[in-house]
């Protein structure tokens, strides 16, 4: 089985809250829904960067996510927003092996956590449990990297996405940076995170963060999808609701059951 990515719990926040794309995503997200209350499923829903504004514009939500630590500070944020459980609902489990006992009007996974799950097997069973958990009427929402063909070149990229963030709670700088080994054949990526931060005298310390992803080109995913009898009712190329083009950044699909 491969490594499932899991954040850092304590960097996570801060380590996108200066991603543009992370800023787009649930606004777009939510133009789709109706004004109509909605009953919402977020799966991988870390520390609830997208559950917590889901529910604030009056959705009923369910979070789910393996990572105790990711769900703990998503339930103090939750808490510290005055929600309560009955608007958003976290719940500590696999997604692969979901059983919620409720359909739900609305599934999503944000931001690439789809393509964490990068082997056919393992994407089959949670397009599987999403299946079981849609409303006869109801939408799934996958957004995700469109692949790069000038990076998928190599299969090795090193210092790759720079980025320098701040983490309040524990008053640390800290420089990121992304290496990234690609088995081409098996369509399987190694991602690692690096990070380096300096204490209070000066001395470095290093962590890294290494998980597996895969990638998906439009066909692919559409194929995915229809074979778990699930089909593609609108197909997005970024969060400003553009057309998929050789350019597009993203692949936003709204799914129905097929």
């Amino acid at each position: 089985m491969s490594k499932r990515y899991r954040a850092i719990a304590r960097y996570y926040d801060a380590e996108y809250a200066e991603s543009k794309m992370l800023q787009g995503d649930v606004p777009f997200f939510l133009r789709q829904l109706p004004k109509r209350k909605q009953d919402v499923l977020e799966l991988c829903v870390g520390t609830a960067r997208a559950a917590i504004p889901i529910a604030q514009a009056g959705h009923r939500v369910v979070g789910v996510d393996y990572a105790a630590d990711l769900l703990a500070i998503a339930d103090q944020k939750r808490q510290g927003v005055g929600l309560t459980t009955d608007e958003l609902k976290l719940r500590k489990a696999d997604i692969r092996r979901l059983k919620l006992n409720q359909k739900f009007d609305w599934i999503c996974i944000f931001f690439n956590t789809f393509l964490a799950f990068p082997t056919l097997a393992e994407m089959d069973r949670v397009l599987q449990v999403i299946h079981r958990h849609l409303k006869p009427r109801g939408r799934l929402w996958i957004d995700i990297f469109q692949p790069d063909m000038s990076l998928l070149i190599g299969t090795q990229h090193k210092g790759f996405d720079p980025r320098v963030f701040y983490v309040p709670e524990l008053d640390r700088t800290v420089y990121q940076t992304t290496e990234i080994r690609r088995n081409i054949a098996a369509q399987r990526q190694q991602v690692t995170f690096h990070y380096i931060w300096f204490d209070s005298r000066g001395i470095r310390h290093r962590e890294q963060n290494s998980f597996e992803m895969t990638w998906l080109f439009p066909r692919e995913l559409k194929l995915l999808l229809t074979r778990n009898r699930l089909a593609i009712e609108r197909l997005y190329g970024d969060h400003d609701g553009s057309d998929v083009t050789d350019a597009s950044p993203r692949l936003i699909a709204q799914v129905r059951l097929g």
